[in-house]
């Protein structure tokens, strides 16, 4: 099993959920975030003063996939959280060793 954990946009979540969605990814974690790469922030006015923002709201999302389903999972997200500029996020991939489906106490892929 993999843990795939994307960084996207806020705007994108809508059509990257209907993407994993169709994919039959069964569950998902959806955390709001700050934070900065290559963008670096971005500079407003307001009421005639600048104000420097440094991290930039993004949204987080988690997921646990088989391991046959991550390249999959992987193309979607791309596609469907792809704008073209920079700030499009990130995706990372982490092996899970074990999952337990705390109600029943199904483990690994049956857990999922």
């Amino acid at each position: 099993m993999i843990k795939v954990e994307a960084i996207i946009r806020p705007l994108k979540l809508e059509d990257v959920k209907n993407a994993l969605d169709d994919l039959g990814v069964k569950g998902l974690t959806v955390t709001e975030v700050r934070g900065y790469g290559k963008q670096k922030g971005f500079t407003e006015r307001y009421r005639g003063t600048e104000y420097t923002i440094s991290l930039i709201h993004k949204v987080k999302i988690e997921t646990v996939v088989e391991d046959d389903q991550v390249d999959q999972v992987v193309d979607a997200l791309c596609e469907a959280a792809r704008t073209g500029e920079i700030g499009d996020g990130k995706i990372f991939l982490h092996p899970v060793i074990d999952a337990v489906r705390i109600r029943t106490g199904e483990r690994g892929v049956d857990a999922l």
